[in-house]
């Protein structure tokens, strides 16, 4: 098996790590977890049991992933973000004599980030959500709904105020909720090609290219 991990790395038993992946210092990561290939786990970050990992993730320093979430090949994931998937905590049942299952219920929500999206450092993601393809969430941000593809996010709540370009670079940028049309959005870095109606956006790069 062709990965790495960290002496001080706890891996607990049945989880899966793809080939060329590397788990670095201090990581723990429970049971049942897939991990896929060409990953990185940064020091002191969490991933909880039952987590499933795609392909070249990049997870920063002092991540905390919960049960419930699905993160999707290419994403990056920066330092100190952490995802939540209880709608309704509780310590203790309501007379205060028992102490709260830390299990998965009926409540417990599910996040799913899809393919490319980058979260910033510091975001706090909420549950029953999902981060759309190559979406951006600014640093700090508290995300409480779901995010289309192609959008730049910021605030506490965080909202749309921009679009962005596969390779990470703005598109568009407008006032928080506006979310114009546009025939043809061009990336000046790269050259892709994007158009927008409604607030979904579209890539219009020919057939073959990526």
């Amino acid at each position: 098996m062709s990965y790495f991990v960290h002496a001080t790395a706890l891996i607990e038993q049945e989880v899966s790590i793809g080939d060329g992946t590397r788990i670095w210092d201090s990581v723990h990561v429970r049971h049942s977890t897939s991990i896929g290939c060409e990953c990185i786990i940064g020091e002191k970050s969490h991933i909880s049991y039952a987590v499933q990992i795609g392909n070249r993730v990049k997870i920063n320093a002092f991540v905390y992933v919960c049960t419930g979430v699905v993160i999707e090949d290419g994403v990056m994931v920066s330092a100190g973000v952490i995802f939540t998937n209880d709608q309704y905590p509780r310590a203790t049942s309501p007379d205060l004599q028992r102490l709260q299952s830390s299990d998965p219920n009926e409540t417990t929500g599910t996040t799913r980030v899809r393919c490319g999206a980058t979260i910033g450092a510091g975001c706090v993601i909420g549950s029953d959500l999902a981060i759309g393809r190559f979406a951006t969430v600014g640093m700090g941000s508290v995300v409480t709904r779901s995010i289309p593809d192609f959008h730049l996010c910021y605030g506490n709540p965080a909202r749309s105020t921009g679009y962005v370009c596969k390779c990470g670079l703005p598109l568009l940028r407008f006032l928080a909720g506006e979310m114009p049309d546009a025939d043809e959005l061009c990336c000046r870095a790269c050259d892709r090609t994007y158009s927008a109606e409604r607030g979904r956006v579209f890539a219009l790069e020919p057939v073959g290219m990526d």
